[in-house]
């Protein structure tokens, strides 16, 4: 009984960190109009793979946004 527990919590521990590092957080950023670059900050999960896959909006112009190590 003791051993499956440890197994058990071991397994569970192992599936949430390898979870968190798929996603994880990066530094994002996008270039404005001017090529200058604009820092986001850190973006974590679904709010990370949204901007990546659909951009940001400013203004009415849609940016490509770009996250480090991702």
């Amino acid at each position: 009984m003791k051993k499956s527990k440890s197994i058990l919590i071991l397994t569970a521990f192992a599936a949430i960190f390898f979870s968190s590092c798929e996603h994880g957080c990066h530094e994002c950023h996008y270039e404005d109009n001017t090529n200058e670059e604009v820092e986001l900050g850190e973006k974590c999960d679904e709010e990370l793979e949204s901007l990546e896959k659909d951009g940001i909006i400013v203004n009415g112009t849609v940016y490509e946004v770009h996250c480090h190590e991702h």
